[in-house]
């Protein structure tokens, strides 16, 4: 008689167990394994992952993930210090390259938040020393990542005042929701659920880490 699965892990043809929504798309299911919750200091990282959160808003994340390659190449790699030069011909350029989204709000925030990743950075150092600084403490996050949980967290207090301070300093297509995401994606909190095989990996990874911090006077 087959194991009953938890509400949310599914196995694969190997007998391993994971977290939901990759389902059998190969690219989504690395994008699960090695990248989503492995928490990220670099700042190059960081800038992508902001940006792409910022076009995700309102698709699915997979059809970003399957243009993230055109989007590294039409936004220099996501390299802030290329992007914030980018002008009205790139912008112009963007719009007409239909292997990205061509969402003028979301190119030019990208552009915008390029120029504000620069000014955080000389700030505190670097955007890591910045956003890690909202890390949630463990009196925020609930007790067991179960399914049922992970469905309820759109937005968290934390995700709130990282939205808050990133509008703040300037950046744009940072709301509470983006802002959640991003912390998802750049391994700030693990929501991987109990019983997927890298909830372990990403906690470890987690608990080795060394937090940037900010060289901002207090």
């Amino acid at each position: 008689m087959a194991t009953r699965l938890p509400k949310g892990i599914i196995e694969d043809e190997h007998g391993t167990r994971l977290c939901w929504w990759p389902g059998q798309d190969p690219l989504y299911r690395t994008y699960h394994d090695e990248e989503w919750g492995r928490p990220v200091t670099d700042d190059v990282r960081l800038f992508e992952k902001l940006c792409l959160e910022g076009f995700q808003s309102g698709l699915s994340w997979i059809t970003i993930l399957r243009k993230r390659e055109n989007f590294r190449r039409a936004f220099a790699g996501f390299d802030p210090k290329k992007v914030a030069r980018f002008d009205d011909q790139d912008v112009a350029r963007l719009l007409g390259d239909a292997s990205i989204v061509r969402h003028r709000g979301k190119i030019t925030a990208a552009i915008n938040n390029a120029a504000r990743t620069l000014e955080v950075a000389e700030q505190h150092g670097s955007l890591a020393a910045f956003v890690w600084q909202f890390e949630p403490p463990p009196e925020e996050r609930p007790k067991e990542m179960t399914h049922a949980v992970l469905g309820k967290l759109a937005t968290t207090d934390a995700s709130v005042r990282l939205a808050k301070a990133l509008k703040k300093q300037g950046f744009r297509f940072v709301g509470p929701t983006t802002a959640y995401a991003f912390m998802q994606a750049m391994g700030m909190v693990d929501d991987h659920i109990e019983g997927c095989v890298a909830r372990a990996r990403v906690e470890a990874e987690r608990d080795a880490l060394e937090r940037p911090r900010s060289t901002a006077a207090v």
